[in-house]
């Protein structure tokens, strides 16, 4: 791994108690025949985001695997990540015309960073469009690429994905969040859900007295109904939306709302879009905006735990981890039909899902007039996660692709 990445590391052995010895032998299995073998992750940031959220769990259990496994981060310029987060937004479906200079950065910047990253493992995985291009180094025959898409690629914007898709078409094989995001490819595609770490500072359990802590330091009333979104300031999160959606619950509701995030290294647009949402909030006491820190992990568990109902009102969504962190922490989740969502989100058994504004309001409205049904949703809500979105589950994927890459070849 690199010397600039500080993961966090937990014993494989600690999560038998919550998954079942089984489960942490199978993974053991797997690994055998991959033992020493040579795994190069690489994308765009080091900390913010999902993505370097997950490789900061995963990396340190393959290597516990005894997997040969590093992880690298692309550079890039400020004109680069203004021209990725164009591509991210475009491939989402926004309005984008490219002009052959956006192409020109990408480009220019991929052939930095294949100078000067390594990629000679034996298995490389490429997260995201920002370095897809260094597929350019791959020399013939000598090692096994895989491409992973995080984001939601269902109506991307034609031009961005056909430059793209040149790349993509390259690898051995590509990886997506959802059925829905797979695109007509010369090559094998593979349904892989992201993942939370039940035992991170972010997930964990803690302390009612931790809890109280946090909420008197951002002013939040425990004693009032607390709703909550968590999630970087970026316009395909909504924070706008969430305000009006809680202006018409506060209708009828005596409540709060708490609007928490930080942003990513590769993320240019998070101090304009901040600024929208404190000009929308209108200085309203009820409505707290927390800029936390990048990496804020227990003071985002807290928040969540006291959370009466938590919100992801995107209006595109990759997967939306904050929803498998809600969910794993039993709380009722009203959340937007989109993206990746509704793989979490089972409408009426683990949450329920709006297409508007009002829907949202409306559905808030619903579970805080029904807290038992709310108090259902949540525990059907924990189940599902721990089934099917636990970062064990995610690493024994990665194991099962890199032996099915070594035996095709």
């Amino acid at each position: 791994m690199s010397e600039t990445l500080a993961l966090s590391r937990i014993p494989l052995d600690d999560y038998a108690e919550l998954l079942g010895a089984g489960e942490i032998e199978e993974l053991r299995a797997l690994a055998k025949p991959l033992r020493g073998r040579s795994i190069e992750m690489i994308n765009s940031t080091a900390v913010g985001g999902g993505v370097a959220e997950i490789l900061n769990r995963l990396v340190p259990l393959a290597e516990e695997l005894e997997l040969n496994i590093k992880w690298d981060v692309m550079t890039g310029g400020e004109d680069f990540f203004e021209v990725t987060k164009s591509f991210h937004n475009a491939l989402h479906g926004a309005p984008y015309r490219a002009s052959p200079r956006d192409f020109e950065i990408f480009l220019a910047y991929n052939e930095r960073n294949r100078a000067t990253l390594p990629l000679d493992a034996e298995f490389m995985v490429i997260h995201d469009p920002q370095p897809a291009a260094l597929i350019d180094a791959r020399k013939p025959g000598a090692n096994h690429w895989a491409w992973r898409c995080h984001i939601d690629l269902s109506h991307p914007n034609r031009a961005v994905w056909d430059f793209l898709e040149k790349f993509v078409s390259r690898y051995d094989g590509a990886m997506f969040s959802s059925p829905e995001f797979s695109r007509q490819l010369p090559i094998p595609q593979y349904l892989f859900y992201p993942a939370i770490d039940p035992l991170s500072e972010k997930n964990q359990e803690l302390q009612p007295d931790f809890i109280a802590e946090v909420l008197k330091r951002y002013r939040i009333d425990p004693q009032r109904t607390i709703l909550t979104q968590i999630s970087r300031f970026d316009r395909l999160k909504d924070p706008v939306g969430v305000i009006r959606a809680f202006r018409i619950v506060k209708r009828y509701f005596d409540c709060q709302l708490v609007l928490a995030g930080g942003g990513a290294a590769d993320d240019p647009e998070g101090a304009v879009v901040l600024k929208e949402v404190l000009r929308e909030a209108d200085n309203d006491p009820d409505i707290k905006i927390l800029e936390l820190p990048t990496w804020a992990p227990l003071e985002v568990n807290a928040l969540q735990r006291a959370s009466t109902i938590v919100i992801q009102k995107s209006l595109r969504e990759g997967f939306g981890l904050t929803v498998s962190e809600a969910l794993w922490k039993k709380k009722p989740v009203v959340a937007s039909a989109v993206g990746g969502i509704p793989i979490q989100i089972i409408h009426k058994h683990t949450g329920l899902l709006s297409h508007s504004v009002e829907g949202t309001a409306y559905q808030i409205r619903f579970l805080l007039s029904h807290p038992e049904i709310a108090a259902k949703l949540g525990e059907h809500g924990h189940q599902h996660v721990k089934e099917n979105f636990l970062i064990t589950q995610k690493l024994k994927r990665y194991l099962t692709l890199f032996l099915t890459l070594a035996r095709a070849a």
